[in-house]
């Protein structure tokens, strides 16, 4: 709470001039949601829940083209969890959504303070999910930000250049299973390029790690925090069919047989909207996640195939994902039930999926999408 009442304090107190001013811009927006679902398990379990996410956001145009705005949104929730009829579980919280200030103009920009940073081709096996946890089920495609500096230039040639600094993010992003030491900067950068008919980029980043924040002291042997480098590389095509590729490759070096030295993650996709009534959308992605103690070495891995596929009705939609899982011969069904009226919008969830739930393992709330289940959300936007 400390925390959040300084970050509050501080980004009014950056934001002052501009509320006095009076060509500055003003836009205050939300979003309020309420869920609930049935995991038919035995026992039979159900989850329930709201959200309101209110944001406010402000602009005020400088000298030499210059722009200054800023957001500032909130995250609170509740959420509960039953077991037959006994609540086993519940949870509420107000946490800060997006905390940040940002100068501009046409081809460059400076963002500070907690915000949402990501990139790649992939849509829903993301190697480079480094710093967000968006989960292509969601309709609204919720995740929390990260703090830190993020520099973004653009090139004539339509090539830009990503430079970032984060800093006091002590929980794990993306596919992390260690969390950060709080008080080490990580940094990181990312070129993008065009090229015939698309777009190549490749990223890079360095963390360090901290393993007091898994393992007890008595099963750390050596260093509690060890450093760890990513790289990335990813590219799209369109040569009538939309093509991507993807691929993510981690060296840690831990001083712990409890993890690998290298993580290697790979995806390829493709896409296409077909001439089939009011257009019919499909993409599939294949998915490779190996980890081992030596870079060419295959050691563990996970294989997954999925479909995605959408079909707009008036003002309705249905989809729908498909995953497959090469390794242990699994299916993961899940359909998507959509209706827009004015303001509001209805989904419709069903899914049927294994007990054991092994992809986005490192995304919360995945246990109530073990098994079989229907869940309902309606959405308000104002």
């Amino acid at each position: 709470m400390r925390n959040l009442k300084l970050n509050i304090s501080l980004l009014f107190f950056l934001m002052l001039p501009l509320l006095k001013a009076q060509d500055s811009t003003f836009r205050f927006k939300g979003q309020i949601d309420g869920y609930a679902g049935i995991n038919f398990a035995n026992p039979i379990q159900s989850q329930t829940g709201a959200r309101f996410l209110p944001t406010l956001s402000i602009g005020k145009n400088l000298k030499n083209n210059l722009k200054f705005d800023s957001e500032l949104s909130f995250d609170s929730y509740l959420d509960y969890h039953f077991t037959g009829s006994n609540n086993d579980e519940s949870d509420a919280k107000i946490k800060p959504y997006r905390l940040w200030i940002r100068l501009s103009t046409e081809r460059f920009e400076l963002r500070a303070g907690l915000q949402k940073i990501n990139f790649g081709s992939a849509s829903t096996l993301r190697p480079l999910m480094w710093f967000d946890h968006i989960d292509p089920r969601d309709p609204l495609q919720l995740t929390d930000g990260v703090y830190g500096l993020l520099g973004r230039y653009y090139f004539q040639n339509n090539a830009n250049a990503w430079l970032w600094v984060l800093w006091g993010n002590d929980k794990t992003k993306g596919w992390e299973t260690i969390p950060t030491v709080r008080k080490d900067p990580e940094l990181g950068g990312r070129m993008q390029f065009p090229v015939p008919k698309g777009e190549v980029a490749v990223s890079y980043h360095h963390r360090t790690a901290d393993l007091a924040g898994v393992l007890n002291p008595s099963e750390i042997h050596g260093a509690a925090s060890y450093p760890e480098d990513k790289i990335g590389l990813d590219g799209k095509w369109d040569i009538g069919p939309g093509v991507w590729a993807e691929y993510s490759l981690t060296h840690s070096k831990p001083d712990s047989a409890y993890f690998p030295l290298w993580t290697k993650l790979f995806t390829l996709g493709i896409d296409y909207t077909f001439g089939l009534g009011n257009g019919l959308y499909a993409a599939s992605e294949f998915f490779r996640y190996s980890s081992a103690g030596e870079i060419f070495n295959s050691g563990i891995n996970q294989t997954f195939s999925s479909l995605t596929v959408n079909y707009p009705i008036g003002i309705n939609k249905i989809g729908s994902i498909i995953y497959y899982n090469w390794t242990d011969k699994s299916w993961y069904r899940f359909i998507n039930l959509q209706r827009q009226s004015d303001n509001w919008t209805y989904y419709l969830f069903l899914f049927w999926n294994p007990e054991k739930f092994t992809i986005y393992n490192n995304i919360s709330g995945n246990n109530m999408f073990s098994g079989t289940g229907i869940q309902f959300m309606a959405v308000f936007n104002f």
